[in-house]
């Protein structure tokens, strides 16, 4: 079966973010002074083949794990998306 993963990661809460400081000061000298906690993460997405949904979400977990976070500085999570074939 084809599956589309859907991952953010985001920093982990307790850290600063820098990026989405440097936006939350712009935003409010343009006026925009109702914003706040703005984060900056990534969102990837990637199409996988695995026999079941079970084994999509292992395949998944194990990319974010060993390549696409930092355990240190970012979280993840993600969404898995069964795509239909003809």
């Amino acid at each position: 079966m084809k599956y589309i993963a859907e991952i953010n990661i985001m920093p982990l809460k307790a850290l600063l973010d820098p990026q989405g400081k440097a936006v939350g000061m712009t935003l409010a000298s343009l006026g925009y002074s109702n914003v706040d906690n703005i984060r900056i993460g990534k969102h990837i997405t990637l199409d996988l083949e695995a026999a079941n949904k079970e084994q999509a979400m292992t395949i998944t977990n194990e990319i974010c794990v060993k390549v696409l976070h930092n355990p240190v500085m970012e979280g993840f999570e993600y969404a898995l998306h069964e795509v239909e074939t003809e």
